[in-house]
């Protein structure tokens, strides 16, 4: 496992982080991700440290904690050290009260001790708000991050979900106040997913933020089981009219032709659907590690076989004109002029 640095920070992260979302299973929302328990989930996180994969993440809203509970548990036989987590605040939780939401001081503090007492562990390695709060000053949230920071309680800090203008005005105040900054960004990113491209990919190349990709097999569109013409596999968290209706929705059409590359390349090289999606990813800027999950041992190998081998040139060339969508403006005006606007990752204009 190859390891890189989480944005402009001195954090060395593996390419591959699991995500713990399918922990717990409290919910109809989490449990069609998933429902792995105690036992399974040591299992799991055991075959991750055995691939050099030891970086975990999950959130406190996930299955309402439990995902948290039941990795505290799951690591608890390895030293602290070993062990990179992420989690993440700002959602609802249990509270029902007024202040039990958002990136407030209030809600962080107690956010962040659930967090610490569910994990069992003194430290986080990596906080992520989990959404931009617009009801809380920035200066209220950062200047609460910075003194977690100072107290030993957070090591790094990072964002999810951010719009560029959430972000440059958070790195703006930590700047100006000397406080910690974001390192890292949880992004939706997929190949039938590439808006991340657009304004917030350019931001990360400017600014030294790492890419943490959530769904990066595109809200499970391109795990190898949907192809043209045939019905949802049984099982896929798809047929969850509540998991489709709060996911990405891309064309039908967009898929199908970014799984018929991706089928192409399988036979070329051996290597399975979801490993080339996920392959991809770890080609483009700015990415510093892949938030892949598992229900199972066999989905986890699997999907960790993605690193230690690259595409081809003329493959990637291949999967971004099967997978480049129409751009929005003004980044369809701004990318014919790259001699004096040059763009990360040009699209094309797309036929989609």
């Amino acid at each position: 496992m190859n390891y890189r640095s989480l944005g402009r920070s001195g954090l060395k992260v593996p390419e591959l982080c699991f995500g713990t979302g399918t922990f717990g299973g409290d919910d109809e929302f989490f449990k069609s991700w998933g429902h792995v328990q105690d036992k399974e989930a040591a299992h799991l996180i055991d075959i991750c440290m055995e691939a050099g994969c030891n970086f975990f993440d999950t959130a406190d809203i996930y299955s309402n904690g439990q995902s948290e509970t039941v990795l505290g548990r799951a690591i608890a036989h390895l030293r602290r050290e070993e062990v990179l987590i992420s989690t993440k605040a700002t959602f609802r939780g249990a509270s029902l009260g007024p202040n039990g939401v958002g990136s407030s001081r209030y809600h962080l503090i107690e956010a962040l001790e659930g967090s610490l007492r569910r994990l069992k562990t003194e430290y986080i390695d990596v906080y992520h708000m989990h959404a931009f709060d617009a009801t809380t000053p920035v200066e209220e949230t950062l200047s609460t991050l910075d003194k977690m920071v100072r107290d030993g309680k957070v090591r790094y800090i990072a964002c999810s979900n951010f719009s560029g203008w959430h972000l440059i005005k958070s790195l703006s105040v930590s700047e100006r106040y000397g406080w910690a900054r974001y390192v890292g960004h949880q992004v939706y990113y997929s190949l039938v997913g590439r808006d991340y491209e657009w304004e917030l990919m350019p931001l990360a190349q400017d600014q030294g933020v790492g890419a943490l990709v959530w769904s990066p097999l595109g809200w499970g569109r391109l795990t190898g089981k949907i192809r043209r013409g045939q019905k949802l596999p049984a099982g896929s968290r798809l047929q969850s009219k509540m998991v489709l209706d709060a996911g990405p929705l891309p064309s039908w059409e967009l898929v199908y032709k970014v799984v018929d590359v991706l089928d192409e390349l399988a036979k070329e090289t051996g290597k399975t659907v979801p490993q080339l999606a996920l392959n991809w990813l770890l080609q483009r800027p700015t990415v510093s590690t892949l938030v892949i999950g598992a229900r199972n041992e066999e989905q986890l190998r699997a999907n960790l076989g993605a690193t230690g081998w690259n595409l081809s040139a003329e493959q990637v060339t291949r999967l971004d004109a099967a997978s480049a969508v129409p751009l929005a403006y003004p980044y369809w005006h701004q990318i014919q002029f790259e001699e004096r606007n040059p763009f990360p990752v040009p699209q094309g204009r797309g036929e989609v």
